[in-house]
C-alpha cells in the first residue's frame, strides 16, 4: 500500500535529478567562452604525457594575470610542447605562445557576430537543459501513477503532481536564470 512516504521519496528523486541537470548546465555553461580569460576554458584539454591522456590542469599551473591572458607553467618543462599540441588541436580557437617554460594564451576580443553566435549556443544547450528537467518531470509522474494503482489516493496523486509540477517550474527558471547572466556575460564588451 502506497503513502505519503513514497511521494516524498518520488519529490526527493525528482529534485535530485533536476538538480543534476542544473549541476551538468552549470558545467557547460563554464566552457562557453566569454571575452575574459578563465582557466574553465582549458576545462577538458587532454594532454598525451608519456602516451597517457592527462588533464591539462594536472600537468600544469593555470593562471588569469589579467582579463586577456591565460598563463600555463608545467611542472614538467618536458611537457611544454605537448600542452601547446593538445590545445591547438582542442579546437578552442586560440593559439599558445610556447617560450620553453611557460605558454601564453591570449584571449582576442569577441567579434559581435561570434558574440551572437555564442548567445545561439548558451540558449540550445538550456533549451536541452529544460527538457532535461522535464524527463525529471516525466518520469516521477510516471512514478506516481505506478504508486496511485498500488493504492495511493486520487487526490494525493494530484497534489503530489503539483508539487512535482512546482519543482519543475522552480528548476526550469534556475536555467533561464543561468541562461540570463551567461547571456549578459557574452554580450558584455
Amino acid at each position: 500500500m502506497a503513502d505519503e512516504s513514497d511521494v516524498e521519496l518520488v519529490l526527493e528523486e525528482a529534485r535530485e535529478a533536476m538538480e543534476k541537470t542544473i549541476q551538468s548546465f552549470r558545467k557547460e555553461l563554464t566552457r562557453v567562452r566569454t571575452g575574459r580569460a578563465s582557466t574553465n576554458l582549458l576545462d577538458g584539454v587532454l594532454v598525451d604525457y608519456f602516451d597517457t591522456p592527462t588533464p591539462l590542469n594536472q600537468l600544469a599551473n593555470l593562471t588569469t594575470p589579467d582579463p586577456r591572458l591565460i598563463v600555463i607553467s608545467p611542472y614538467d618543462k618536458s611537457a611544454a610542447s605537448g600542452i601547446e599540441k593538445a590545445i591547438l588541436a582542442s579546437d578552442l580557437g586560440v593559439t599558445p605562445t610556447n617560450d620553453g617554460s611557460v605558454i601564453r594564451i591570449a584571449i582576442p576580443p569577441l567579434t559581435e557576430e561570434r558574440r551572437k553566435d555564442l548567445v545561439r549556443q548558451v540558449r540550445k544547450m538550456a533549451e536541452d537543459h529544460k527538457v532535461g528537467v522535464r524527463e525529471g518531470r516525466r518520469d516521477a509522474i510516471a512514478m506516481l501513477k505506478d504508486l496511485e494503482s498500488d493504492g495511493l489516493g486520487k487526490d494525493d496523486r494530484h497534489r503530489a503532481e503539483k508539487s512535482v509540477q512546482d519543482l519543475t517550474d522552480e528548476f526550469t527558471a534556475k536555467v533561464d536564470q543561468l541562461t540570463a547572466e551567461k547571456e549578459k556575460e557574452v554580450l558584455e564588451v
